[in-house]
């Protein structure tokens, strides 16, 4: 898959690249780490791929939030009018339950996106009653750091290969 995005990228005109760097890192799994080292890959220079990869996975986890936080309004007006009872939580809201539990926000928001996809995540710890300006902000300090980390990686990796 990684190939494919790869050569999907390179597809485009040069000046359109960092687009298609955007769009892919805003896909769950792929984000900001992996969007900015296929766009290295790609030969995107590693500043724009990493800014670019920064954004597209930045608007993705926004929505997210805004979409968990509405929802999770929602049903407390419905609990607290007598609606829906609560339903028992799958194992990965449970999983991301202990590791919110033991870390909070600000440990969910750095090493969150690599048990599960931090569009999932944030929107999870908005639900778990989270302040979702926390939720932001932690998400994007990892957001940044990953793709920093993971398109440096490939820089170097390019480096050593030629």
């Amino acid at each position: 898959m990684h190939d494919a995005l790869i050569d999907f990228t390179r597809s485009l005109p040069v000046w359109l690249q960092w687009g298609a760097v955007m769009l892919i890192s805003a896909i769950p799994f792929i984000e900001s780490h992996f969007g900015a080292m296929i766009g290295v890959l790609a030969g995107v220079p590693a500043p724009i791929a990493i800014v670019a990869a920064v954004v597209g996975n930045a608007l993705s986890v926004l929505g997210f939030i805004l979409a968990a936080d509405a929802g999770r309004r929602k049903v407390l007006e419905r609990r607290a009018a007598g609606g829906a009872e609560p339903t028992e939580p799958s194992r990965r809201r449970q999983r991301v339950r202990r590791v919110f539990d033991r870390f909070g926000v600000p440990g969910v928001g750095l090493v969150g996106q690599m048990i599960v996809p931090n569009q999932i995540t944030a929107g999870m710890m908005v639900s778990f009653g989270a302040r979702r300006t926390a939720v932001i902000v932690w998400q994007l300090v990892g957001i940044v750091i990953w793709a920093v980390a993971f398109g440096l990686l490939a820089q170097a990796g390019l480096a050593v290969v030629r």
